[in-house]
């Protein structure tokens, strides 16, 4: 039997201006942990049998592009840095970086990575991809975002709601929101991984989408609104499977149907914990989606775990997006948000029950 081996990378260099100043009001707290890595695995080291696991800790970092980063760097946390590290290729460069640990010091046993950033998801997939076959593992993303979109069309997108919106959540003053090259980052990793060749477009399952576009936007006329749902569109038409919240809801037998067509020998999971936000959890980085409540997300894990229990073997796994700023914090009224509780769960009930591994 090969080993879960679980590992962190908190890289945590969102350029969004809320993300920044909440970065800088939590700067230099020590309450609760700054990294997902320990939020989750102080839980499993409690409540599960070591014998089929081990860790590695997380990767060192910057202590500016950490989550929570000392008093020290307050020069740093401002948006001109955050936004050239990501349109010089800030995320792409540690994606790698991620592979290359893979590599090196889990393969090949099984790498379960505990993550901020969801871009370095495209590191990991590609790095086993060269360790195994490319045409040997499917990929599975269930998220609230497709992740798939270049920064050109999310920009154009962005204009648009600016335009047309008079309730919109961006400033058309914001100089940011303008001439930002494409990059590899947490938007666009899935249509970078499509665009190289490093996935089969038949092998790769969306699963739990919240910004798929709505049936007045393909009768749209506006080009900027034209190519954002030719993404969605180009997706599908490649073999994409591509589904919608609403069709793990209301139809979850046909997301269940889609699954079972998965013919690789191999299966890398990916899981955004925003999958839940603003039901099942809080401390995530995107909130502006409401996901799937804590029982549905159990539902898709036993889908999910149906797949490996059918003779499909685990390449790798993450779950991302997670935010230590909010996770397992205090809500309003008498609650704790449950980020690190439901992302302990999902991994017990997928990977560290006797019976539930395939080797």
């Amino acid at each position: 039997m090969k080993k879960i081996i679980f590992f962190g990378c908190s890289l945590d260099a969102d350029e969004r201006h809320e993300s920044i100043e909440e970065k800088r009001w939590r700067m230099g707290s020590h309450e609760g942990p700054e990294d997902p890595y320990e939020g989750v695995m102080e839980i499993l080291r409690r409540e599960t049998d070591p014998e089929g696991w081990a860790e590695l800790g997380s990767m060192e970092l910057p202590s500016w592009l950490r989550p929570i980063p000392p008093l020290a760097d307050a020069g740093r946390i401002h948006t001109e840095a955050f936004v050239d590290f990501v349109d010089r290729g800030g995320f792409e460069s540690y994606a790698q970086r991620v592979g290359d640990w893979i590599a090196d010091r889990i393969f090949p046993d099984i790498p379960c990575m505990l993550s901020v950033d969801h871009s370095l998801t495209g590191g990991a997939f590609k790095k086993l991809t060269e360790l195994y076959k490319p045409e040997t593992i499917s990929l599975i993303v269930l998220d609230s975002h497709t992740d798939a979109l270049p920064m050109s069309v999310l920009s154009g997108i962005i204009h648009y709601d600016i335009d047309s919106n008079p309730d919109t959540l961006y400033d058309r003053n914001d100089p940011f929101l303008y001439d930002r090259p494409d990059s590899y980052n947490a938007s666009s990793f899935l249509q970078e991984l499509l665009a190289r060749g490093i996935i089969h477009p038949h092998h790769l399952y969306i699963l739990g989408v919240g910004d798929y576009p709505p049936k007045s936007a393909f009768r749209s006329k506006d080009p900027r609104v034209e190519s954002h749902v030719r993404v969605f569109s180009e997706l599908k038409k490649k073999g994409v499977t591509l589904l919608t919240k609403q069709d793990l809801v209301i139809s979850p037998s046909k997301a269940k149907h889609a699954l079972g067509g998965i013919k690789t020998p191999y299966v890398y999971i990916s899981i955004d914990m925003d999958i839940g936000a603003r039901n099942a959890v809080e401390g995530v980085r995107f909130l502006e989606r409401q996901g799937l409540n804590e029982a549905q997300i159990y539902q898709w894990v036993e889908a999910l775990r149906g797949i490996l229990s059918r003779g499909i073997r685990l390449a790798g796994m993450d779950l991302s997006e997670m935010n230590p700023r909010k996770a397992g914090q205090a809500l309003p009224g008498d609650g704790i948000d449950r980020t690190y509780r439901i992302a302990a769960n999902i991994l017990k009930r997928l990977l560290l029950d006797k019976g539930r591994r395939s080797s």
